[in-house]
């Protein structure tokens, strides 16, 4: 049977799209329908395919069909744009009671300072609504970003500041008596910290970013931060936990940043960034990397302190019975 929740789509360099996905079983017979005519090769005993001649500049549906009649929308998450490596769109989940998150109205990405003219084109085309910008306000004064200006689009300034960070990076000083001195393991857990205190410390800016939501009707919007991963990996979570989708599901969608975002490139912009041109690489990675280890800790947090989500949205969130439903009546099909 082919899992809907873990079909992957994305484009190369010659525009080629390919198409992997996971089934039930080995003899499980894929067949793949783009939306508009084109070359379609699934590759014999495996599942994948490369699709061939579909037109630049629009954005493709496939869907994907088994022999037992279970089928599947599913796009290219990762828009192509090239100057934020991890933009998506987040749309698409299954939820626990048998609905479909839409897809094209949730998005998620990095900092939108350095788009490209094509990029604000491509921008322009999602027809967005709100932008929430989780940047702290020195990083939106420093790194402006580039919008398209044809249509209104609200953006919400809500600065995250993680409780944690000042004083890691003031004992990491004082260990290194003037020069920033770290260990992998300390980076690793420090991030671990963070993801806990968005849980815990960041319910009002979190709650708020579901009041702007609610406030425009129909809204699609965009999630961002300065690498799109961790401020934003836990909107994106909770967005999706609202509407229902799985808790594996969305360990899924937040591990997904470490298909795009690449720790080595933005390596020389995070040293200069924190002041760390002389730390080791090595020691750096955890804060550029992903793990299950740090939106566990959050989803670990609510639970020790709530009992569970839905006890967290509720009290800390302010997401009741009315906007839960609300939500899911705007984003699930």
């Amino acid at each position: 049977m082919l899992n809907s929740d873990a079909v992957h789509i994305w484009r190369d360099a010659d525009g080629d799209y390919h198409i992997e996905w996971e089934a039930s079983h080995p003899q499980t017979q894929v067949s793949i329908q783009p939306a508009v005519e084109a070359d379609v090769e699934v590759l014999p005993g495996q599942p994948k395919a490369r699709v061939r001649g579909l037109p630049e500049g629009s954005r493709h549906f496939f869907r994907l069909s088994d022999q037992h009649g279970n089928e599947v929308l599913a796009s290219e998450r990762r828009l192509g744009l090239e100057g934020t490596p991890n933009f998506r769109d987040f749309g698409g989940y299954g939820t626990a009671d048998g609905r479909r998150v839409k897809w094209g109205y949730l998005y998620r990405s990095g900092q939108l300072s350095t788009l490209s003219d094509r990029d604000i084109d491509l921008l322009a085309s999602l027809e967005l609504d709100l932008i929430c910008d989780f940047r702290r306000e020195e990083e939106q004064a420093t790194d402006p970003s580039r919008l398209p200006g044809e249509r209104p689009l609200r953006v919400a300034s809500l600065p995250i500041i993680p409780g944690s960070n000042s004083r890691f990076f003031e004992e990491a000083d004082r260990q290194g008596e003037g020069k920033l001195a770290f260990e992998r393991q300390a980076m690793f857990d420090f991030m671990v910290e963070i993801n806990r205190d968005f849980a815990e410390g960041q319910r009002e800016t979190y709650a708020r970013m579901f009041r702007e939501i609610l406030e425009l009707e129909d809204a699609r919007f965009l999630v961002h931060c300065a690498a799109g991963k961790d401020r934003t990996g836990f909107a994106a979570a909770l967005v999706l936990l609202a509407l229902g989708v799985p808790r594996e599901v969305v360990m899924r969608d937040y591990m997904l940043t470490a298909r795009y975002f690449s720790p080595e490139r933005e390596m020389e912009r995070l040293r200069r960034k924190y002041g760390m041109e002389h730390v080791d690489a090595e020691a750096i990675r955890p804060m550029l990397e992903v793990h299950e280890d740090y939106l566990a800790r959050a989803l670990a947090s609510i639970e020790q302190n709530y009992d569970s989500v839905e006890t967290y949205l509720r009290e800390a969130l302010g997401l009741g019975p009315a906007e839960l439903a609300e939500l899911k009546g705007r984003y699930l099909a």
